[in-house]
């Protein structure tokens, strides 16, 4: 199985949610959503985020939207208005979450590639 980047198979959007950020991951191709569901949990996002996320990781799942939400509770140093971190809304936590590394099957990559 090739090893790639979250990003070549999924989108995200992050913001603030008080002291946790929210991230959001979204397939690029509904064959992939059922994959994510399987890999991407709470303890894979936290232990990838552990740098940032210092409690628990709540996941939802959003099967309409083919998307995965996580909470990342204690990730902004007290909240956008308190907070001394760069990223005090947790903006560019999406962003990192993508940058995740997973064994993806080929035909995934290639529904992607395709847009099939």
């Amino acid at each position: 199985m090739p090893v790639v980047h979250l990003l070549d198979i999924a989108h995200g959007r992050s913001g603030d949610k008080g002291n946790g950020s929210n991230v959001g991951i979204i397939a690029r191709h509904p064959d992939v959503y059922p994959f994510l569901v399987k890999e991407l949990t709470s303890d894979r996002v936290k232990e990838h985020m552990k740098h940032v996320c210092k409690g628990e990781v709540e996941r939802y799942e959003m099967p309409n939207l083919g998307a995965l939400n996580f909470i990342l509770n204690g990730s902004l140093g007290g909240g956008g208005t308190v907070s001394l971190k760069l990223d005090a809304q947790g903006k560019t936590h999406a962003a990192q979450v993508l940058r995740m590394k997973v064994d993806v099957p080929q035909q995934l990559l290639d529904a992607v590639s395709s847009g099939s």
